[in-house]
C-alpha cells in the first residue's frame, strides 16, 4: 500500500536505489502472484538484454499476425545453428577466470604476451605452461581484458575448456564456435559443414580465408587445451603454419602436456615468490578482518615453498580457510592442520571435513555427499531446482548454507545456472573422500541422474517410447540422458533414448553434431541405417498426430532429420524429410508463411549440394519472394536467401547476378546489425521508445501520430501489449482528429490494433478493425497493392479461425484476384491461392466449386513445375477424391495413380514408402485405396 513496513525493508530499498542496474517491482497482493510477476519480469530482462531475443523489426509497418506470421528462432549465420547456451557458458568461464583482484606479479608476463603479438609472422603458437592452479587461467584472462582495452582493432577469440568430458571440452564444438565467431566478424554467411571430420579438416582453409577478411590482427586463445578429448588428434590444424594476422596461445598442465608440442615457444608460470603468497593470504584475511601475527605469517611463508604449496590456487584456498575459521576458532590449530597439506587436493579434503564439522546433523552431512557427487557424475553440473527435486528431504534453507560455503571455500561454482566444481582438484577430492569404492558408487549416482532425467522426459525410454514429451525436452535432459546411458556402457537404452525425436532435435538444433553422431556410433549403427530408424519413428509418430500444433512440430521433425541426413552427406535420403516438412507446412500454416519459406530455403540447400541448379533456383525464388512479403525487402531473412541466390549463381559462374545481389545482401546486413548492436536489440528498442515518447508530448500532427504508431509497434515487439494497445489507440484517434477517419494512415493504426488484439485472442474486436481497415484500403489504395493483399489475408485467416466462412470466401476470392495482377495468372502463388479458395469450399461441401480451382492449379503447378513435383502430385490426390466423391470412379483411379506415381518416386529416395495422410494443397485426409467405400476428405484449416 505503498508504506514501508519494516526497517529492513527501508535498508533494502535505500540500498537498490543506489545499484544502477536494479529493478523495483511494485506489488500488492498474494505471495504467489507477487513470485508469478517477478518471474515474468526476470524472464523479459533475461530474454530481452541478456539474450538480445527479438521478434520482426517492422520499423512501425503493420504488425502483422504474430502467430500467422512469426517464423521459427532460426540460425545467425547461413545454415549453421548457433547454441547460446555454449556462448553464455564461455561468457561466464571467463568473467570468472579474470574474477580475482590481485595480479601476481603478471606484468612480467604480459610483456611476453605483448611480444608475441608484435612478432613477425611466421610463428608457432605460444604455450603457456604451469602445474594445476599456477593461475594460466587468470593470466590469460586479465591479459584479454587488457588487449581489448588497449588494442580495440584487435579481434580476440577465446575458449575456455571445462572438466574433461564437459560439453567444453568437444573438439568440433570448439572448431564450430571459432569459426563462427570468426564469420560473425567478417560479415560472411557461408555453408559450413557439421560433419566433425570434415570440421576439423577445413578450419585451417577457414582460417586462412576469414584471417584474409579481417583489418587488423586476430589472436585465438585456447585455456587447458590439454583438457581436450584427444587433443593432439583433433588440434591437428595448430601445427600448420598460421596466416600472417593469426595469433595463438594456448595454455597446458606441465604433466599433460603433449610431448611435440613442448617444441614451441614457452611462457612457464614460476612458482609464487614470497611477497605474492603474503599479499593472496592477507587479502583474504583482510576481507574477513582476521589479523596474523608476525610469527603466523613466518609459519605460512615458510610453508608455502614446495612445488604444490607456492602456486595461486593453493594460496588462495589456504588464505580462505584461515579467513574462514580466524574470528570464530584457533588460528594456530587451523594454520597446523592446514601446515600438514602438502598439496591442493589434501587442502580440499581439509576444507570439506571443516564444512562437515559445521553441520548440525547427521543427515545434513549425508546431503552435502549426496549433492557433491552428484553433481560429479553428471555431464555439465546440476541445478539447484533439480538437486531439490532429487532429494525432496533437502530444504532450501539447508541447500542454500551448504551452497554458500561451498562456493566461498571454491569447491562449487554456477555456470549458466548450474552448478559444478570451481577446479579439477575439487572434484578429485571428492572421489577420494567419498568414492573409494570406485566405479560402482559412480555407476550408482549416474543411475540417479538417469531416472531422475527419464522422468523428465515424462516416457519409460527402456519399457516403450512415447512422443508426448516434446514440451519436457529441455537442453538439460538433452545433455545428460544420453551422455549417461554411455557412461554405462547402456547401449539399449542409448538406442531407444537417441529415438525419442525431440532428443535427437534438441542435440542436432544447437549444433551439438558430433556429439549426436558419437552416440549413433556406439550403438553400432551406420549412418543408413540411422536414417532410417528415425524416418520410421516419425512415420509412427505421424499416426498419431492430430491437430494444427502437432503437425507443426511434426514438419519441425522432418525438417530436423533432412538437415541432419543433409550434413551427413545423405542427400538422396535427405530430400523425402524435407518435402513432407514443406507439405506440412504449407498444409497446416498457409503457402505464404515464412516457415514455409524456411522449408524452401532447406530443401534448395540439397538440390544444390546434388548439382541440380535449376530445382534450387526456383525454390530459393519463392523463399525470398514469401521472405520479402512477409518481413518487407530490408530485413536480415531476406539477405539470407539473397546470399543463398549469390552463392549459386556463383557455382554457375554467373559471377555479375552473384555480385549484384550479395551487395544487396550487405547493405541489410550492414543496417540490421548497426540497428541491432550486439546482442541489445531489445535495449535499443527501449532506448528509441522513450526517445519517441519525449516527441509526443506536443501538440496533434500526422508526425505525432506516426510516432504514437511506432511506439506501439516497439511495445508489441517487445510483448508489452498493454503499453503497446494504449499507444496504438493515440495513434488512430489522432489519425482520425488530423487526418479523417478514411485516411490510409487509420487503416494502418487500424491494422496494428486488429493484430493485436488477434494476439490476445479478442477475435470479435479484431475482426471489427480488420473490416474497418479492408474498407479504407479498398477505397484508398490500387488493386494489387502490398497492403490490401496484407488486410484481405488476415482477415480471411480470422473469418475461417471463427468459423464464418461464408464471409471469407469473397476475401479469398479476392486474394486470388490480387495475385493474378501482381505476378499474372500463371505463376504459382495464384496456384496457391485458387488452392486456398478450393480448400475453403470443399469445408463448405462445395466440391463442385472446388473442382475447376483445383484443376486450374494443377495446370499452373505442372507448367511451372513439371509434371512430377509434388504439389503436382497432391493436387493429383485431391482431385481424385473429389472425382470419387461425384461417383467417377475410373477417373478418381486414374488420378490417384498418377499421384502415387509421384509420391513413390520422392519415397523411394530413402528407400521405403511413407503414404501421407496430408496433403499440400490444404487438405487432411487418409485413402486407404483409391475405390476404397471409405474414401473420405477431412479438410484441415490453412
Amino acid at each position: 500500500d505503498g508504506r514501508v513496513s519494516s526497517v529492513s525493508v527501508q535498508q533494502l530499498i535505500e540500498q537498490i536505489s543506489c545499484v544502477n542496474k536494479a529493478k523495483m517491482i511494485d506489488h500488492v497482493g498474494g505471495v504467489e502472484e507477487g513470485a508469478y510477476e517477478i518471474y515474468n519480469c526476470v524472464e523479459k530482462i533475461i530474454k530481452q538484454d541478456i539474450l538480445g531475443c527479438e521478434m520482426t523489426d517492422l520499423e512501425g509497418k503493420d504488425l502483422g499476425n504474430k502467430e500467422d506470421s512469426a517464423a521459427p528462432e532460426e540460425e545467425v549465420f547461413g545454415d549453421v545453428l548457433w547454441d547460446a547456451h555454449d556462448e553464455q557458458e564461455q561468457m561466464e568461464a571467463f568473467q570468472q577466470a579474470s574474477n580475482s583482484t590481485c595480479e601476481l606479479g603478471f606484468e612480467k608476463y604480459f610483456e611476453r604476451l605483448n611480444d608475441l603479438v608484435a612478432a613477425p609472422a611466421p610463428i608457432p603458437p605460444l604455450l603457456v605452461s604451469g602445474g594445476p592452479g599456477s593461475g594460466k587461467s587468470l593470466l590469460l584472462s586479465k591479459w584479454i581484458q587488457l588487449q581489448q582495452k588497449h588494442s580495440p582493432n584487435t579481434l580476440i577469440l577465446y575458449h575456455f575448456v571445462g572438466r574433461p568430458m564437459s560439453t567444453s571440452s568437444e573438439s568440433a564444438l570448439i572448431i564450430k564456435r571459432l569459426t563462427l565467431k570468426l564469420m560473425q566478424h567478417s560479415w560472411l554467411v557461408s555453408p559450413l559443414t557439421f560433419d566433425p571430420a570434415k570440421l576439423l579438416e577445413e578450419f585451417p582453409r577457414w582460417l586462412e580465408k576469414l584471417s584474409a577478411r579481417h583489418q587488423g590482427s586476430i589472436i585465438i586463445i585456447i585455456d587447458s587445451i590439454d583438457q581436450i578429448q584427444q587433443a593432439e588428434k583433433h588440434m591437428k590444424w595448430l601445427i600448420d603454419p598460421l596466416p600472417v594476422n593469426v595469433r595463438v596461445i594456448v595454455s597446458v598442465n606441465v604433466e599433460t602436456c603433449p610431448q611435440a608440442w613442448r617444441l614451441w615457444p614457452t611462457l612457464h608460470l614460476d612458482p609464487l615468490n614470497s611477497k605474492d603468497v603474503k599479499s593472496l593470504i592477507s587479502a583474504e584475511c583482510n576481507s574477513a578482518n582476521v589479523k596474523l601475527t608476525k610469527e603466523q605469517e613466518k609459519k605460512l611463508e615458510r610453508h608455502c615453498r614446495s612445488a604444490t604449496t607456492c602456486n595461486a590456487l593453493y594460496v588462495t584456498l589456504l588464505g580462505k580457510t584461515i579467513a574462514c575459521v580466524g574470528n570464530t576458532g584457533n588460528i594456530d590449530e587451523i594454520l597446523q592442520q592446514c601446515c600438514q597439506c602438502q598439496d591442493t587436493v589434501s587442502l580440499y579434503r581439509l576444507v570439506l571435513r571443516s564444512i562437515q564439522e559445521s553441520l548440525q546433523s547427521d543427515k545434513e552431512k549425508g546431503l552435502l555427499r549426496e549433492i557433491l557427487c552428484v553433481i560429479g557424475v553428471s555431464h555439465n553440473g546440476v541445478s539447484e531446482s533439480e538437486l531439490m527435486e532429487l532429494y525432496p528431504e533437502l530444504t532450501s534453507a539447508v541447500l542454500a548454507s551448504l551452497l554458500h560455503s561451498l562456493h566461498k571455500m571454491c569447491l562449487l561454482t554456477y555456470g549458466c545456472g548450474l552448478l559444478k566444481f570451481q577446479h579439477l582438484q575439487a572434484w578429485e577430492m571428492v572421489k577420494l573422500e567419498y568414492m573409494e569404492a570406485g566405479e560402482n558408487v559412480i555407476s550408482a549416482y549416474r543411475q540417479k541422474l538417469v531416472e531422475y532425467f527419464t522422468m523428465q522426459l515424462r516416457v519409460l525410454i527402456f519399457i516403450c517410447f512415447s512422443f508426448d514429451s516434446q514440451d519436457r525436452v529441455t537442453w538439460r535432459s538433452a545433455d545428460e540422458l544420453p551422455w549417461l546411458f554411455q557412461q554405462q556402457g547402456d547401449k539399449q537404452k542409448l538406442h531407444k533414448c537417441l529415438l525419442n525425436l525431440f532428443v535427437s532435435q534438441n542435440l542436432y538444433k544447437r549444433g551439438h553434431f558430433a556429439e549426436l553422431l558419437s552416440y549413433w556410433q556406439l550403438v553400432g549403427k551406420d549412418k543408413s541405417s540411422m536414417a532410417a530408424e528415425y524416418f520410421d519413428s516419425l512415420k509412427e509418430y505421424e499416426k498419431s498426430s492430430e491437430g494444427e500444433e502437432s503437425m507443426i512440430c511434426l514438419a519441425d521433425l522432418y525438417e530436423t532429420l533432412g538437415r541432419f541426413l543433409k550434413d551427413l552427406g545423405l542427400l538422396s535420403q535427405a530430400v523425402a524429410p524435407l518435402q513432407r516438412s514443406l507439405e506440412i507446412r504449407e498444409t497446416a500454416l498457409d503457402p505464404d508463411h515464412p516457415r514455409v519459406a524456411q522449408s524452401l530455403h532447406q530443401l534448395a540447400g540439397v538440390y544444390v549440394q546434388w548439382k541440380k541448379f535449376g530445382n534450387a533456383e526456383q525454390l530459393y525464388k519463392q523463399a525470398l519472394e514469401i521472405s520479402e512479403n512477409a518481413y518487407g525487402a530490408e530485413h536480415p531473412r531476406v539477405a539470407r536467401e539473397l546470399d543463398a541466390l549469390a552463392t549459386l549463381y556463383q557455382k554457375q559462374n554467373k559471377y555479375e547476378q552473384a555480385e549484384q545481389l550479395r551487395k544487396k545482401s550487405f547493405k541489410i546486413r550492414q543496417k540490421a546489425a548497426r540497428q541491432k548492436g550486439s546482442l541489445c536489440g531489445f535495449a535499443l528498442l527501449r532506448q528509441r521508445a522513450l526517445q519517441l515518447e519525449e516527441l509526443t508530448l506536443g501538440k496533434d500532427t500526422p508526425d505525432n501520430a506516426r510516432t504514437l504508431n511506432e511506439l506501439g509497434v516497439l511495445y508489441y515487439l517487445q510483448n508489452n501489449l498493454e503499453t503497446a494497445e494504449l499507444f496504438l489507440k493515440r495513434s488512430l484517434e489522432m489519425r482520425e482528429r488530423v487526418l479523417g477517419s478514411d485516411h490510409p494512415d487509420c487503416a494502418q493504426s487500424l491494422n496494428n490494433l486488429a493484430a493485436l488484439y488477434n494476439e490476445k485472442k479478442h477475435y470479435d474486436k479484431a475482426e471489427e478493425l480488420y473490416e474497418k481497415a479492408l474498407n479504407i484500403r479498398r477505397r484508398a489504395l490500387a488493386p494489387d497493392h502490398p497492403s490490401l493483399a496484407y488486410t484481405v489475408k488476415h482477415l480471411a485467416v480470422l473469418y475461417k479461425k471463427m468459423g464464418k466462412l461464408d464471409k471469407a470466401v469473397p476475401l479469398y476470392e479476392l486474394a486470388v484476384e490480387i495475385r493474378q495482377k501482381s505476378f499474372g495468372p500463371k505463376h504459382p502463388s495464384v496456384a496457391t491461392a485458387l488452392v486456398n479458395l478450393a480448400v475453403l469450399y470443399c469445408q463448405m461441401k462445395k466440391q463442385i466449386e472446388a473442382l475447376p480451382l483445383y484443376e486450374r492449379a494443377l495446370k499452373i503447378y505442372e507448367d511451372s513445375f513439371g509434371h512430377m513435383h509434388p504439389r503436382v502430385g497432391e493436387t493429383l490426390k485431391n482431385l481424385a477424391v473429389l472425382s470419387y466423391e461425384r461417383g467417377d470412379f475410373e477417373k478418381a483411379a486414374e488420378l490417384y495413380k498418377r499421384a502415387m506415381e509421384i509420391k513413390e518416386a520422392e519415397t523411394l529416395l530413402i528407400g521405403g514408402k511413407a503414404t501421407s495422410r496430408h496433403s499440400s494443397s490444404g487438405d487432411t485426409f487418409s485413402l486407404k485405396s483409391a475405390l476404397s467405400p471409405n474414401a473420405f476428405l477431412e479438410h484441415g484449416q490453412r
